[in-house]
C-alpha cells in the first residue's frame, strides 16, 4: 500500500486515506472511511449497498456495502 490520499480521477476532490485501507478479497482498493463528510453522495441502491459517488463532481465510485467492513458495523467502499 501506498500511504496518501485517494482522489477522484475526474476533479481531484479527495476521498479516502491511505490509513482507511485494507485487504478484501474483492479485486478493488477497500476503505472504511471517507476522508471528509463531503467526499462522496450516496443513494440506496439495494438492500446493504449504497451507490456511491464523488461529492464534487458526481462521478460514479461504486459502491459503499453494509456492514461488509473488517470489523462488526463497518461499511466497505
Amino acid at each position: 500500500f501506498s500511504s496518501g490520499i485517494y482522489v477522484c480521477a475526474k476533479c481531484g476532490h479527495e476521498l479516502f486515506s491511505s490509513r482507511a485501507k485494507y485487504e478484501h478479497s474483492s479485486p478493488w482498493p477497500a476503505f472504511t472511511e471517507t476522508v471528509h463528510q463531503d467526499s462522496v453522495s450516496k443513494r440506496k441502491e439495494r438492500p446493504g449497498a449504497l451507490k456511491v459517488s464523488c461529492g464534487k463532481c458526481g462521478n460514479g465510485l461504486g459502491h459503499e456495502f453494509l456492514n461488509d467492513g473488517p470489523q462488526r458495523g463497518q461499511s466497505r467502499f
